[in-house]
């Protein structure tokens, strides 16, 4: 799934490799599927893309946006985003398929949920595409500590860590995929309250969020997603699918897995006590 580190790395490997070349065919929605969310009718995408040029393509919190002239292509999370080389076979089922004048290709799949939107400059108002304009992302100097404590300040003093960071779109680009990396970091309970935090431990949040995501942005995202060639991240998550029946990396012990707030998580309740 896209969050911040791999939309970072996957817009900048398309940059890399298909920046400068011009769109000569587009097919959407070939493989018909019920959670590919097109802006408009995805027929029209031919005729709105064919025969741009890319411009530049940059990463949006969890998206990947595409500036073509002034039309926009913007993929989000749950969009596999793949490019084929000339004269590679491409994959048979695709919900998006970009064929520029070298006769490469970018192919786009979506697995559980995806967005596929392509659109003239300033006509989506999604509030999930706006939200990612409005707010600095952790990557960048403007969201400093003020900022993070700004945020924090706003919330009620039970609301959860995990709420905090991967909800109501307060970090956008930041969920439950690299949350736990985050979490552990800090030695923050994804379940303690903000309230019952110490002023330190709410410091030490703040150095996780962006030291953990420019790790996992720095070494080609995570190794539980791919990148645009297939290949799988370089950072070795510490908290995930993949680890979380291994010993706790830090004290030895046994990692926990429950179900909260939509999705797994992953904690050492010995090295990150709970809190309320």
């Amino acid at each position: 799934m896209l969050e911040l580190p791999e939309s970072y790395t996957i817009a900048r490997q398309l940059q890399e490799t298909v920046g400068g070349k011009r769109i000569q065919n587009v097919i959407a929605a070939h493989s018909p599927h019920g959670f590919a969310f097109y802006y408009g009718d995805p027929q029209e995408y031919q005729g709105l893309l064919s025969g741009r040029q890319v411009e530049g393509v940059e990463p949006s919190a969890g998206l990947v946006e595409m500036r073509l002239g002034d039309a926009r292509l913007v993929l989000g999370d749950g969009v596999n985003i793949r490019f084929v080389g000339p004269g590679e076979k491409r994959p048979p089922r695709h919900q998006l398929l970009l064929e520029f004048d070298d006769f490469s290709a970018v192919v786009c799949t979506v697995q559980m949920y995806g967005g596929l939107w392509a659109f003239r400059e300033g006509e989506n108002d999604n509030f999930y595409y706006l939200v990612t304009k409005e707010k600095p992302t952790p990557f960048s100097d403007a969201f400093d500590e003020s900022y993070y404590n700004a945020l924090w300040e706003k919330e009620k003093p039970t609301l959860t860590a995990k709420a905090f960071l991967a909800t109501e779109q307060r970090i956008p680009g930041l969920g439950n995929g690299v949350l736990h990396d985050i979490l552990f970091r800090a030695g923050i309970h994804p379940k303690s309250h903000l309230g019952a935090l110490s002023g330190e431990e709410k410091h030490r949040l703040f150095e996780s969020v962006k030291g953990t995501l420019l790790a996992m942005a720095g070494q080609g995202g995570r190794d539980t997603e791919k990148d645009l060639f297939g290949c799988t991240g370089g950072y070795q998550t510490l908290l995930s699918s993949k680890t979380w029946k291994r010993p706790c990396p830090q004290c030895g012990g046994e990692i926990l897995r429950q179900a909260y707030l939509g999705g797994n998580v992953y904690f050492c309740p010995h090295c990150q006590e709970l809190k309320k």
